[in-house]
């Protein structure tokens, strides 16, 4: 019988993200650094410079552009929505990604001899106090208020006459 060669499985790590009312699916995976927006590529799919840094944010701030392969599926919203969204999951994928193994012996190796946590001194620690102070992985709540009732918007009035 011949053997059949089967490659390794990609390891993917997955990210939600969202911006207003843009939902980001992000997949993480070793690689080139190509990255793929909807079947697109990301000097295709944004055209302004600010949507494409805020893209590239996280991977630059732990300077992984060149290292992963970056699987985007986005909707709703403009561009500078989706853009947040994809920020956003791509952070909370880069956090999974370099989070320490769970299980009972990572909690065993989790501490030091003195009995104190060594959450901060592995390089996962640092990676997610990094992008957590660089506001990646905060969620931005402002959305579009809904109009009201005997209002022409949110919150704009028809001309009030007295007389």
């Amino acid at each position: 019988m011949a053997e059949t060669a089967t490659k390794p499985k990609k390891q993917y790590y997955l990210g939600t993200g969202r911006r207003k009312t843009a939902v980001a699916r992000v997949r993480l995976a070793e690689g080139a650094g190509s990255i793929s927006i909807n079947g697109r590529p990301l000097d295709n799919y944004f055209t302004e410079d600010k949507d494409r840094n805020a893209v590239l944010g996280p991977l630059l701030l732990t300077e992984m552009k060149n290292r992963l392969d970056v699987t985007v599926k986005v909707r709703g919203g403009g561009f500078t929505g989706q853009a947040g969204a994809i920020s956003q999951g791509m952070a909370r994928a880069l956090k999974i990604m370099f989070a320490p193994p769970a299980g009972p012996t990572a909690a065993a190796a989790g501490e030091t001899a003195a009995g104190q946590p060594a959450a901060a001194e592995t390089p996962a620690a640092g990676m997610d106090k990094k992008l957590r102070d660089s506001g990646y992985l905060t969620r931005d709540g402002r959305m579009k208020e809904r109009k009201k009732y005997g209002r022409k918007g949110a919150r704009k009035s028809f001309q009030f006459s007295k007389r």
